[in-house]
Formats: structure tokens, sequence, C-alpha cells
């Protein structure tokens, strides 16, 4: 079963809370971090993307940009922008997009659990943006960024919840730049902060992860070099422990991870098209651009027009569940043999685009430089927990979560 216990939070004032709360850092580059912090000197992507307050040229990895991020999370606490919670809480974070809603709780989980395989994977992640957040977790001696989890709650939780935030007011509540709707509330009663540990101990008996994978390896990295640094932790620390929130998973949204190629691998058009007839059933849909509506679809924009695509059944019927995902079949069918990239993860020709960005953008960046898009079927969540289920991997960048947690909201301190 799971392990999930209260934690005495450093979080915002009520005052602060909506100009503190920042976007995580791994959905902003390095240029667009720096205008919203000059923007804002509240951002929390000061601590985040500490490198926007140094010289341009430093390099993000260089330890003058954490010890920068140590220094401002410091002084949001000094000059009373955040304050820590006396005693051990839980705290309820509901987010709300184009009118769904969706209700976690916020607590820590156990780096046990993570080596044990109660919180499920479904991603690999790569050394260097471990490294990073393992440098970033470290020196700053807290998880400033919540992992996204997922869970199937049982229904007398999710009561608590409704119960909670019928009787109290929320602590914050404000609607962020991107429309999302943030609300959280303290959960301080003893009677419910026992249910809770006592629900996840006894009837969930784990967790996914949904987003925050280099999150969530950095954290129990660290976690595991403290443990070595006290050689008679007895377990019970708080770097034996990081910041989660978990959901519901059948209230969770994904959406589609689109792709765009820079160019055709040396085909005309006419050739590519023909290429693709092996595997797909192609119609063209000139002047009107093509979201895909159920499995095994695609929209596809190449020189000025979009196609429909759907993979013929024999394709995938005899693949096991990571096989049979829309962009397994990209990958294996289009992207490898016929465009060349073997390695999405490490290829400069293909561009990964999240959901929420509407198709005309698609659209622009294939036309600028003479390429390819595909708007692909998003993932479901039921794919995601049986590939972890089965301890599979899937391909990168398979999932895209909306709403985006906000981070600042909750930090957790390691000692």
């Amino acid at each position: 079963m799971t392990a999930f216990r209260a934690f005495c939070a450093v979080r915002p004032t009520k005052e602060k809370a909506e100009s503190i709360a920042a976007l995580p850092y791994d959905v902003v580059d390095r240029a667009e971090a720096r205008v919203i912090g000059e923007k804002n000197p509240d951002s929390f992507l000061h601590v985040d993307r500490a490198e926007m307050d140094l010289d341009p040229s430093i390099d993000l990895y260089d330890p003058a940009v954490y010890q920068q991020a140590r220094l401002n999370l410091d002084n949001l606490q000094k000059n009373g922008s955040m304050i820590q919670d006396q005693k051990p809480n839980y705290y309820i974070y509901e987010l709300t997009r184009k009118g769904k809603t969706q209700t976690g709780i916020v607590g820590c989980c156990s780096i046990d659990d993570y080596m044990n395989d109660i919180i499920k994977k479904h991603e690999l992640t790569r050394a260097d943006k471990e490294q990073d957040r393992i440098n970033h977790v470290d020196v700053c001696d807290a998880n400033t960024g919540p992992i996204y989890l997922a869970a199937k709650y049982p229904q007398e939780l999710k009561d608590l919840l409704a119960d909670w935030k019928a009787a109290h007011p929320a602590e914050y509540d404000f609607t962020a730049e991107d429309d999302i709707i943030h609300r959280v509330w303290v959960i301080d009663g003893e009677a419910e902060i026992a249910k809770i540990a006592e629900t996840f101990g006894n009837e969930i008996p784990c967790v996914y992860i949904a987003d925050g994978h280099h999150r969530a390896a950095s954290a129990v990295k660290v976690g595991l070099k403290r443990r070595e640094e006290h050689p008679g932790y007895t377990g019970e620390e708080e770097f034996n422990f990081f910041l989660s929130v978990v959901f519901p998973y059948d209230e969770l949204t994904i959406l589609a991870y689109n792709r765009v190629v820079k160019d055709l691998n040396g085909l005309d058009g006419k050739a590519f098209v023909g290429a693709l007839k092996f595997n797909y059933e192609m119609m063209a849909m000139p002047g009107f651009p093509c979201l895909p509506v159920e499995k095994h679809c695609m929209g596809m924009y190449l020189e000025g027009d979009w196609y429909h695509l759907r993979a013929y059944e024999d394709v995938y019927a005899k693949q096991d569940v990571v096989g049979q995902l829309d962009v397994s079949i990209l990958q294996n069918k289009v992207l490898s043999p016929v465009l060349g990239i073997e390695d999405p993860r490490t290829s400069q020709r293909i561009k990964f685009v999240g959901g929420s960005h509407p198709l005309k953008e698609l659209a622009q960046m294939a036309e600028e430089t003479g390429g390819v898009a595909f708007a692909m079927y998003p993932t479901s969540m039921d794919d995601l927990m049986q590939i972890a289920d089965e301890s599979k991997l899937m391909p990168p960048k398979s999932t895209w979560f909306e709403p985006k947690l906000r981070s600042g909201l909750f930090i957790h301190k390691l000692s």
C-alpha cells in the first residue's frame, strides 16, 4: 500500500499566492522565463529558473545557478512572502480548465515506495536532466515542484475532500493568465489527516506518475544521498519523502503530444505520401485542419494541405499495449523508416508540441522548414496505467497533461 503523509508546507501568504505561483520550470524555455521574471519579481521561476537573475551567458548547470535559486527561495521567506506551517497538514489542490475540475491531495510520498515500484513509472529519464534537478533540490534543501500523480480514489476519499471544501473557505483562489482556476484548502483537522493517511495506507495499493519523472527520480536520489550522509537515519526524516499531488485518475485530462519534423529526409511530397500508404488509409482534407477523434487516427499537414490518416488494423492488431499507441505506430512506421529519426529523444529534426497549442501553429512550423506536422490522438489514462502496471515504457513525449500544476504554492523542506 501507499505511504502518503502530511507535512509542514512552506507556502505563499494569501496576498502573494497568485503572483508567486508559476508554470513548471520545464514548460518554459530560458528566454520565456527571463521575460516572465522581469515582469514579475515574485514569480517562483526566480527559484526554479534562477539563471534569469544571472548573466545571460552563464551555463544553465553552473553551480552559481543553484546557489542563486537557494538565495531566492530563502529571500521569499525572509521578506514574508512565504510562510511555513507549524504542524503537518494535507492540502487540497483544485484546478479548473474549460469547466472541468480535478481535485487532488498534496502530501509527501516515500522514496522507498518509488524504489519498490509502488509509485509506478512509464517513461525513461535523461541523466543530464536528472542531475540538474538533483543539484537544485540538494542545494535548495527542498522539493520546489510537486510530482503529478494519479490513483484510483475510493469514494470515501472523494467525499472527504468534497465535505472539507464545502465546510471551509479556500486558502487560495485565483485565475491564472491562461484562464486556469486554482484553489487550495488547508486540511488541518486531526481526524481528516488521520483518515487520509489511513486510506492511502490501506486502500490505495499504488500510485502512477502522470508527469514529473525527472523530478521524482531526482528527489529520490537526493533522499538516498542524505541517507548516506546520515547513517543513523530512522526513515522518518523529511529527506525520506518528496512533494507530490495525487489526483483521481478519472478526473485527469490528457491532450495529444503532437510532432513536427523539419524536413522530409530528402523525399519530395509525392514520394513521402506514397511511403505512408503501406500503413495508413489516407484522405485529403484541403483547407480543413484535421483533429483526430479516435484511436489509431491522426492528422497530417504537408505542403499546404491537411490529411486524415487511419492506421490499417494489421499494423497494430498483434502489438502489445505500447505497440498499439499511436505515437508508437508513427515512430515505428513513419518517423524511423521513412524520415530517418531513429531516436526522437535526441534528434534535432523533430519538435514536440503540446496539445494545448492550436493546429494552425503546427502547420506554421511545418511551413517554415518545408517539413511535416502530425496531430496525434491523445493517449488514454487506462493505457498509461496498464503500461506502468506491466513495467513497460512509453515512447518519449506520449502524454501532455492539462492543466499544468503551478510551482511555488507548496514547498517541502528536506531538513
